[in-house]
């Protein structure tokens, strides 16, 4: 997802409106470091003063004078003590904040965007972005108008007041900056270009880190965690070597800070001293002269080590605007209205798809009129579009030509909301959320009272097992489901869909994780909830569809064959092909163990698939 470096200004310009909801806190911020900046520029006037004034007139320097300077510079200590508290603490918190409402924003966009999005896209990356990149934005709000604020004060009062006290001298440390500015400015651009690949591998072991952990038991069945070890080796050690470049560019930049401050202390002492000894300058002058050029280069150095921080913080901005960058592809369109109550029509208008990135055809031309109510199955060879097509109802892409319309409504004229609020989702990859089973099952509708979701997980057939659970209802099913099996996953999914109940069922390969007996029972269950509602079922086990209302075979991305189950058998065409080529396998998996003689000492493990698959 790497993309081209955006300008400072620019990104500058992306983060400034985060400011808006907090210019009070900021102006309060600023005027407190106003108030440091002048308690640190008044100490050389006071030393400059007793200075000449003793040196001149030693008599006139009374302690009371003295003393009476001290109190008042004390007091100033104080108002630098509880303004700096307030940049501190108040400044920070105001950081703190703008970088939680930068991360809310990129996982609200996150939401809006589509599958193609995620399917290019790694999760330690998006991971990295709205975590570890954001961090450095706290200190970046907080410090980078602050800093740039007191920067400026000093160095236009600094330069006031040398001016005022040697017009040579003060030329001749100002022709000094700029060279300065633009030897630092090419290391702070290296640093920062070393920061965004330092961002990016940390990304990339993110990802790496998540695919090993996630994959796991797949490692360790394949024995292969010598090769993970040696993959992750190599990224640590790519990560080490973006380290370097990064150090190596920091260590030039501040050997370059630290050689042009010996080059303007230089020319302080030598003409400085010149200008003392011809008599143009006097002792107290020199003195102040001197601190306010320390107090400069304190604030340049201040500004240079800022720097680091201020590439950090542009890097995190950079690599979320590129976030909030990515195109929202499925959005509502303008005037769209909220689908009403659906009677379950569903319409494919001369509809053609192609995936976004690769643009390989994956519908042609379908048309397509699916009845309230009617029950129908898609089946033919992978590949052929089937979930592709069924995932074109929700919205989870959108067509490349064509419409489709429910109940006479064209989806996009719809909001998504509305839309997908009717449509329930079984998906073949099951994904369980961390928490219990029963916050997996009242995810399907928020709000739902607990005897519902107990009467879907009874529809689903996943009451019985869940009872059985140590905590029942209550039990921890783990990181993406891991303490189940997968069949009790799939009914913990399949009561899900229950308790929404929506007015369109999405059923891809559904009961397939399921032995038989939990597979009636659920076909049973999901027969009630077909009543009345209409239902796409995609399956690959043609025993499971052999009651639809029609049957749809998909191949070369058209469908090639519609009718029922007895009529596309008598037609002896695909259909009746995919259904031999089933018995056949069935017809082999029960006559194994007698063909092999060894039908009476079978092992369990050994039985055919259609004991169950349950685990």
């Amino acid at each position: 997802m790497e993309q081209k470096r955006m300008k400072t200004g620019e990104l500058l310009r992306r983060f400034a409106p985060y400011y808006r909801r907090y210019i009070p806190t900021l102006l309060i911020d600023l005027f407190c470091a106003s108030m440091t900046t002048v308690c640190e520029l008044v100490l050389p006037m006071i030393l400059r003063y007793i200075t000449n004034q003793g040196a001149a007139d030693a008599v006139s320097l009374t302690v009371r004078t003295v003393c009476g300077i001290g109190l008042l510079y004390f007091a100033l200590r104080i108002v630098d003590a509880v303004a700096n508290f307030y940049m501190a603490y108040t400044g920070h918190i105001m950081g703190a904040k703008i970088e939680t409402d930068m991360r809310q924003d990129a996982f609200e966009h996150l939401q809006k965007l589509s599958d193609s999005y995620f399917n290019n896209t790694k999760v330690g990356q998006l991971m990295s972005r709205i975590t570890n990149d954001l961090f450095d934005v706290t200190e970046f709000a907080h410090h980078c108008p602050e800093e740039f604020f007191i920067a400026f004060v000093k160095a236009v009062v600094a330069f006031v007041i040398l001016i005022r006290i040697h017009v040579m001298l003060t030329v001749i440390i100002f022709v000094i900056v700029p060279v300065m500015v633009v030897c630092c400015t090419y290391f702070n651009l290296k640093m920062r270009a070393a920061f965004k690949k330092q961002r990016h591998q940390i990304g990339e072991l993110n990802a790496q880190i998540e695919d090993n952990l996630l994959g796991n038991r797949v490692v360790r069945a394949f024995s292969n965690q010598d090769i993970e070890i040696e993959k992750f080796r190599k990224g640590n050690q790519e990560f080490l070597q973006i380290k370097r470049e990064m150090y190596r560019y920091m260590a030039s930049f501040q050997d370059t800070v630290r050689l042009f401050d010996g080059v303007m202390y230089t020319a302080v002492i030598v003409a400085g001293g010149i200008f003392l000894v011809n008599g143009q300058i006097n002792p107290g002058d020199l003195v102040a002269y001197t601190m306010y050029v320390s107090t400069l280069l304190t604030t340049i150095r201040r500004i240079i080590e800022f720097a680091e921080q201020f590439q950090r913080g542009m890097t995190g901005i950079e690599r979320f605007a590129e976030i909030m960058d990515a195109k929202i592809d499925i959005f509502d369109e303008p005037g769209a209205e909220p689908l009403g109550r659906v009677e379950g029509t569903i319409t494919f208008d001369h509809v053609s798809f192609e995936y976004p990135d690769d643009h390989n055809p994956v519908l042609d031309d379908i048309n397509l009129t699916i009845r309230p109510g009617e029950k129908v199955a898609l089946v033919g060879p992978s590949g052929g579009g089937k979930t592709t097509l069924c995932n074109l109802i929700p919205r989870f892409y959108d067509t490349t030509s064509g419409r489709i319309l429910v109940d006479g409504q064209d989806i996009r004229q719809v909001t998504l909301e509305s839309l997908r609020t009717n449509i329930g989702v079984v998906q073949q990859d099951v994904y369980l959320f961390s928490g219990t089973v029963y916050e997996n099952i009242a995810y399907g509708r928020p709000g739902a009272s607990r005897e519902e979701v107990i009467e879907a997980a009874k529809m689903a057939g996943a009451d019985e097992f869940i009872s059985m659970l140590r905590n029942g209802y209550d039990t921890y099913v783990g990181e993406r489901g891991v303490k189940l099996s997968g069949g009790q996953k799939q009914r913990i999914s399949i009561a899900r869909v229950f308790l929404k109940n929506p007015a369109i069922l999405v059923l891809d390969e559904a009961t397939s994780a399921l032995d038989n007996e939990s597979e009636h029972l659920v076909n049973i269950s999901l027969d009630k909830l077909a009543q009345g509602r209409t239902t796409l079922t995609i399956a690959h086990r043609l025993s499971t569809i052999q009651g639809a209302d029609r049957i749809l075979v998909l191949a070369g991305n058209r469908i090639v064959e519609e009718g029922n189950h007895r009529t596309l058998l008598e037609k002896k065409g695909m259909y009746y092909e995919l259904y031999m080529m089933t018995q056949a396998d069935a017809g082999a998996a029960e006559a194994g163990p007698a063909e092999t003689g060894t039908a009476e000492t079978e092992s369990p493990e050994a039985e055919p698939a259609e004991t169950g698959t349950e685990s």
